[in-house]
């Protein structure tokens, strides 16, 4: 769980990108938009849920930088903030 956590931390992007991210993280409820993000029938586990995240948003910041015109910066707007919102879900529950 830690190395995820500090994989996420460690995550650099552009500064709106991530300010994009907090603010919807804000809104982010993981029943409605972890199945969409991930193209499940359900929502995993946190830290399964965050590992998968971690791919899309790594293939989605590959787009990105290579100006890929198949890039959404929707999408990547989308998936980090679910991987903020299920970060702050994990951190939440190791504090219970």
């Amino acid at each position: 769980m830690l190395d995820i956590l500090t994989y996420i931390a460690g995550i650099d992007r552009p500064k709106l990108l991530v300010k994009a991210a907090r603010i919807g993280a804000d809104t982010y409820h993981r029943d409605r938009h972890l199945p969409r993000l991930l193209r499940s029938a359900g929502a995993p586990k946190s830290a399964l849920s965050l590992l998968k995240l971690a791919e899309i948003e790594a293939d989605l910041n590959t787009q990105r930088v290579a100006k890929d015109a198949t890039y959404s910066v929707t999408r990547h707007v989308a998936v980090l903030s679910a991987i903020v919102g299920e970060a702050r879900l994990m951190q939440a529950a190791a504090r219970e």
